[in-house]
Formats: structure tokens, C-alpha cells, sequence
């Protein structure tokens, strides 16, 4: 007589095929949350970018301090802002991720920020330390 059912042969092979898809997009979804704090840090420097030019437009100077204006992200640090001769550098980091990213307005660029009013993210050199 036959029975119904799967053999403990047809289980197992489910069961290596399901490990095996899961060894495969655990480490991706891991990338995938890595890259999205990357690009809600980058966000949060445009939008810096943003406030500094409206606050340049009205005093006719940056600000180190951009005020109720601007809000970052959440889990995101309010970014360092340091005033040059001619603009402005910012960095900025998150306890979710290793990396620290920075933009600058002027003359003086801060890495790993390459481009004016651009920012760039990178992760910090091992003799580094990371910003607070």
C-alpha cells in the first residue's frame, strides 16, 4: 500500500536547499541595511547643503550651528561643522555604520569628499580614530 506524504529523503533536500538559499541573502540583506544608513547619511549632508546656502542667503555668512531648521535622520549624529575661509566642511557619522562621510562648501575640501557640495562616505582607515 501507498502512503501520502514525503519520505525523510525529499525533507532533507528541502531542508539543504532552504539553508543554502539562506547562506546566500543573509549576508546581502545585511549590505542592504549597510547601504541604506550610507545613503541616509549622504541625505542628511545635502540637506545640510541645503539650510547652509538659505542661511548664506539671509546673513550673508554660514552658520556652525544650523539651528530648527535642520534635523538629521534618525540613529544619525548631528554632523561637525567647521567654518574656512571661504565656506564650509561637515562630517558626519551613525552608530549603525562604520563609515563617516563629509561635504564641503569652498575652496577647502575635507575627505573623503572630493566635489563641492558633494558628499562622500568611506569607511575610516584601521590608525584612524572615528569621529564622535
Amino acid at each position: 500500500m501507498k502512503g501520502y506524504g514525503f519520505t525523510l529523503i525529499e525533507l532533507l533536500i528541502v531542508m539543504a536547499l532552504i539553508g543554502l538559499l539562506a547562506t546566500i541573502a543573509i549576508p546581502r540583506l545585511a549590505n542592504t541595511k549597510e547601504r541604506a544608513q550610507v545613503a541616509a547619511l549622504k541625505s542628511d549632508l545635502r540637506n545640510l547643503v541645503t539650510v547652509q546656502e538659505n542661511y548664506l542667503a539671509e546673513n550673508a555668512k554660514y552658520a556652525t550651528d544650523p539651528g530648527p531648521a535642520y534635523h538629521v535622520s534618525p540613529g544619525n549624529r548631528m554632523p561637525t561643522i567647521t567654518l574656512t575661509r571661504d565656506g564650509w566642511t561637515a562630517s558626519i557619522t551613525s552608530p549603525n555604520t562604520t563609515q563617516q562621510c563629509a561635504v564641503f562648501v569652498g575652496s577647502t575640501p575635507l575627505a573623503p569628499a572630493t566635489r563641492e557640495g558633494a558628499p562622500a562616505c568611506e569607511k575610516p582607515s584601521s590608525s584612524a580614530t572615528p569621529l564622535p
